[in-house]
């Protein structure tokens, strides 16, 4: 397994082994977890999952293996790691895969690569092109809006802020999906025929949601009047348009420029299966799985019974 140390790797490494597999993850140098984190059956080794050597040497050690899945990416979206580690690293880890008899590829991808204009994106689908042509069975796996995502406000709301959005608030939507679900439906993967060789849109549980919507979730549970500040997109298209032009010539703002773009895609696109012939957003069209609702991760913050680990996913 490649991406066990983030949240949903975490996830998935307790789901993998409570289904009773042996489980190898691979980590990236100076990312071991402490073993007692980690469920009985499951080992880890630290290897450069950007080094074919490395990941022959250090990961695999000529062992043979049935099954590799990843919850790995890149950290933030930066063209250069966004190529290092969604494309390159990936590869990588496939011909090694392959090498070590692995028969089977379950890849956890994202929902955004249906309409990819970002670097991060590009990557990805370049390696989910090498992986459907590899001749593997293979699972391409791609979720919506993750709850970690969404919580960036959380914090500010309960310090009496207000709660940001973009236009009117209803431009984008999305299913948002728990750690724990997302876990399970990629264990599952490993057994399920029916997924095999598929694209699989996976959302969480209940109608999509908009981010007015949350707001207003996230005020009630406070028991608070909805205190929401309206944000013009017109406002993220000036960022944009100026360290665009700014990179051209300062070739060190390249990565602002693309987290500025990055910032403006998740502003004005849903998350979403993506109907190309309508050309619209399709909420009934996007397969839901799991239990657990956005409103119950908001609980859980509120009350401290769950902590915020955003990462670099936050959308603020």
């Amino acid at each position: 397994m490649l991406g066990a140390t983030g949240t949903i790797g975490r996830a998935t490494v307790q789901a993998l082994a409570a289904r009773g597999h042996a489980v190898v993850c691979l980590m990236r140098r100076g990312h071991s977890l402490p073993s007692a984190a980690l469920p009985a059956g499951v080992t880890q080794r630290e290897a450069d999952v950007t080094s074919a050597e490395s990941l022959a040497r250090d990961g695999l050690r000529g062992e043979r293996f049935d099954v590799l899945l990843s919850c790995m990416a890149s950290r933030n979206g930066a063209p250069a790691d966004a190529w290092a580690i969604d494309h390159r690293a990936h590869s990588l880890a496939l011909h090694a895969a392959q090498a070590a008899g692995v028969r089977q590829v379950v890849q956890l991808s994202a929902i955004c690569v249906q309409k990819p204009l970002l670097a991060f994106q590009q990557a990805k689908l370049a390696y989910e092109r090498e992986l459907m042509a590899s001749g593997l069975d293979w699972c391409i796996v791609r979720p919506t809006a993750f709850f970690k995502s969404l919580s960036g406000q959380v914090a500010r709301v309960q310090q009496g802020r207000p709660f940001l959005v973009f236009g009117d608030g209803t431009l984008t939507a999305c299913k948002p999906i728990a750690d724990e679900d997302l876990a399970d439906y990629l264990a599952d993967c490993v057994h399920d025929d029916s997924r095999r060789n598929r694209v699989l849109p996976i959302g969480g549980p209940g109608p999509a949601i908009t981010p007015l919507q949350q707001a207003q979730m996230l005020f009630e549970l406070l028991q608070r009047p909805p205190r929401i500040r309206h944000v013009p997109l017109a406002l993220m298209d000036g960022i944009c348009g100026t360290l665009g032009l700014a990179a051209r010539v300062l070739p060190a703002l390249q990565a602002k420029a693309e987290f500025a773009r990055i910032g403006r895609y998740y502003a004005s696109e849903s998350m979403l299966v993506w109907d190309a012939a309508a050309g619209r957003y399709d909420a009934d069209a996007t397969p839901s799985t799991g239990t657990h609702t956005l409103r119950d991760h908001y609980a859980a913050l509120l009350q401290g019974r769950a902590a915020h680990e955003r990462g670099e996913h936050a959308v603020f």
